[in-house]
């Protein structure tokens, strides 16, 4: 959570825009490019809605035990957040190590550089937290660019981090290093010491705090670094101060600022809208730049604030050594010690393990309709996923998910998909990486996405399936990061997913796509291919709500001025405008009829009607009921309904009329104006030239029935029902479980 945010955790990504959400930026932290979930072992530990404790609480109570030192690797807000909640702890604060800043030399923020050239994306993350742990009165010693400008990762070191890993910590830690220089790396032909281009800041942050720890702060001698007393400040606004423009959340439309801030202090002028923000270029042929938010600013008088900064890395001693740093020598020397070294990773952990795709064999089988299922990995999707899975294969051919990262879960979530298509046995299913922000965009920034929540009851839990995800068996299958080295092993795009299941079309035969989620993808490929209509037979659309009678809300509630949108379509309003107002012909499942299924106790009482469970029902079941305890438990949790509305576009498209519908054909207009009261709501007008067919009344005691007789069905049941089966398997000899699977597969 963002200090400007106060409570919530929705809202907008002012700062946060400046991270590319997808490849090269979030996706592959989360991920680690695809090495955390093909090495680390899995614990018993996990995430769990309502039960994980706090960052402020844990750092709460291990301050209240007696000293500590903090080491701040990231952005503020947790410590600063402590600090102004619970004052009295900042005397336990025995000094907090920063890694972040940048004072005698450029920012590094590449994404905006044009607008901000002196951030660094660390102070930049959290400007006010900075300002606020730096004044708080607590000692700071702080690690900026100017000294981790002067350790890169070199080629000698690369060379010899590569022969050094002893340790499972060692290799981890070497392969997330090669993942990110395989992307970053400039290799030479030259000799010396070759800069590749990365560098190590956060490491080098640790390093120094733990020597500054051993050695004593200002009396020792810090091993790594060179140190100065320095006189800094956090810039958070800039000037004119006071001119109220309503760029600052702590002064404009607030009778009194925000946590008792000066008027016409240096907290209350212009604050950097985003990455692109106009202020922040002065009119010119140059373009000259003036926002300074997260500037660590050196300065004398009343504002600055003494700090101990790190300003380079020191040389290795030892002149024969390849190794052009001391910190370097250190780092793998520790990295490869014997001693707390860790006990296995995900391929040892396990005597039998071993990494099995598991695929039907088709060949005797006839194939129904082709599905592409187009998802934003909300609860409600993996329902539906499962449910399309277990659907007899003759009626259904689910060709492929594709999966989209400005809806619901971030798009890192891919890996779950995985997970549940390997535990019900069909890694031939191929899954597309989508676009992370909407339609028209530029990759950076968060249009219309700031509306889901980012903690409770948003993107923490859809990300972990509400803590539930652990509890799946791990696929062999996982994003993995582009490599230039191994193209083969990266993960493919939706397009070329698209692409490749359309070869695979036979004389006449067309596509059914099943949409929950923000219509992006499909928006994507119907302008990328201009023939795509010509082999979708019928798009189904779960989501929009339709304004033409009643006075019945969207259900958009994290932004209260537009009442009649629905979430899907306002994620991404040009995507939703391209599909539905297109010549392809469409149903449309909106939130009124979704909320005539959305039952906890209409689906769990039919799911307890059946004696017969299967791993798959019993993990619906275990996820249902989840939802509906959140929502009794605590108000951020209000809206778990939303995601059982969502499970009736795939019945629908399966059953049709053995649901009893009532279906109204009718021409639809979508709002996208770029104005937050009204994007995404659809208007029924006579005057548009689209016709949408509409459900709007189904029989919810058929619909329930079924969804349940379907997860209860033992036909096309999981292969491995959960990762603690997994762990068994893994456990003992797997040549008779190898056999017994190939005669389920068939």
């Amino acid at each position: 959570m963002h200090c400007t945010q106060g409570m919530s955790t929705a809202g907008g990504c002012r700062y946060r825009q400046a991270i590319p959400p997808g490849r090269g930026g979030r996706l592959d932290v989360d991920t680690n490019s695809g090495v955390r979930r093909g090495f680390l072992p899995q614990g018993p530990r996990g995430y769990r809605p309502l039960r994980q404790p706090t960052a402020q609480r844990v750092m709460a109570d291990t301050l209240s035990a007696g000293p500590t030192t903090v080491i701040l690797l990231g952005a503020h807000t947790n410590l600063a957040l402590l600090l102004m909640t619970h004052p009295h702890l900042r005397r336990n604060v025995e000094r907090a190590y920063v890694s972040g800043g940048a004072v005698r030399v450029p920012g590094n923020l590449f994404t905006a550089s044009a607008t901000n050239p002196a951030a660094e994306f660390n102070i930049f993350g959290d400007p006010f937290a900075a300002y606020q742990v730096l004044h708080s009165g607590v000692p700071v010693t702080l690690i900026p660019l100017d000294a981790t400008n002067t350790i890169p990762v070199t080629e000698e070191f690369y060379a010899e981090f590569r022969r050094r890993q002893s340790t499972y910590e060692a290799q981890y830690c070497f392969q997330s290093l090669d993942e990110v220089l395989a992307r970053h790396m400039r290799r030479t032909a030259g000799g010396g010491h070759a800069n590749t281009g990365y560098y190590m800041w956060d490491s080098f942050a640790a390093g120094v705090a733990l020597s500054s720890m051993r050695h004593g702060e200002t009396g020792g001698v810090n091993e790594f670094a060179e140190l100065e007393y320095m006189n800094i400040t956090v810039v958070t606004s800039n000037e004119p101060y006071g001119a109220r423009d309503g760029s600052n959340p702590f002064f404009d439309g607030r009778a009194t600022p925000k946590f008792g801030l000066q008027e016409g202090g240096v907290h209350s002028g212009h604050v950097q809208t985003g990455i692109r923000d106009a202020f922040c270029l002065v009119p010119g042929g140059n373009r000259s730049r003036r926002c300074e938010d997260g500037y660590t600013k050196e300065l004398s008088g009343p504002e600055a604030v003494r700090v101990y900064v790190a300003t380079r890395a020191k040389p290795n001693a030892d002149k024969n050594s390849s190794l052009n740093r001391e910190f370097f020598k250190s780092f793998l020397e520790v990295l490869n010690l014997p001693k707390n070294a860790g006990r296995f990773n995900i391929s040892t952990q396990f005597p039998h393990y071993r990494e099995i795709l598991y695929k039907p064999d088709f060949r005797n089988v006839s194939r129904g309709k082709p599905v592409i299922f187009d998802i934003d990995m909300s609860p409600g999707d993996f329902v539906s996923l499962i449910y399309l899975l277990k659907e007899p294969r003759e009626v259904i051919d689910l060709k492929a998910v594709l999966v989209s990262g400005n809806g619901w879960a971030n798009i890192a979530s891919i890996d779950i998909v995985y997970d549940v298509l390997h535990m019900m046995g069909r890694d031939d299913v191929l899954v597309g990486l989508g676009n992370t922000t909407s339609l028209g965009n530029p990759t950076l920034g968060c249009k219309n996405s700031y509306a889901i929540p980012h903690g409770s009851g948003g993107f923490i839990d859809s990300d972990t399936l509400y803590g539930l995800a652990r509890s799946l068996p791990r696929s062999p299958r996982r994003y993995m990061s582009e490599n230039l080295d191994h193209p083969e092993r990266q993960q493919p795009h939706a397009y070329d997913v698209w692409q490749s299941i359309r070869k695979q079309l036979g004389p006449g035969e067309k596509i059914a796509v099943l949409t929950s989620g923000p219509l992006t993808n499909l928006a994507n490929i119907s302008l990328s291919d201009i023939d795509a209509s010509s082999v979708i037979e019928r798009v189904y659309v779960v989501g929009g709500h339709i304004r033409d009678s009643g006075h019945d809300k969207g259900n958009v509630f994290t932004v209260p001025s537009n009442r009649y949108a629905e979430f899907n379509m306002f994620l991404d309003p040009l995507a939703a405008k391209t599909i539905l107002e297109s010549s392809l012909n469409i149903t449309l499942i909106p939130l009124t009829v979704q909320r005539k299924v959305a039952s906890f106790e209409g689906i769990l009482a039919a799911l307890e009607q059946h004696t017969q469970h299967t791993p798959e029902s019993k993990f619906v079941r275990g996820l249902i009921s989840l939802l509906q305890k959140l929502q009794r438990k605590q108000k951020l949790y209000d809206h778990m309904d939303i995601f059982l509305g969502e499970v009736l576009g795939a019945v629908y498209m399966v059953q049709g009329s053995n649901l009893e519908p009532s279906v109204k054909v009718k021409p639809a207009s979508i709002v996208a104006n770029t104005t937050e009261s009204t994007d995404g709501q659809i208007f029924a007008r006579r005057m548009s030239a689209n016709q949408l067919k509409i459900l709007y009344n189904l029989n919810n005691g058929i619909y329930y029935n079924h969804l349940a007789k379907s997860l209860a069905n033992n036909k096309q049941s999981a292969v491995v029902g959960s990762f603690e089966e997994q762990k068994a398997i893994w456990s003992r000899p797997q040549k008779q479980f190898m056999a017994n699977i190939a005669k389920d597969m068939k």
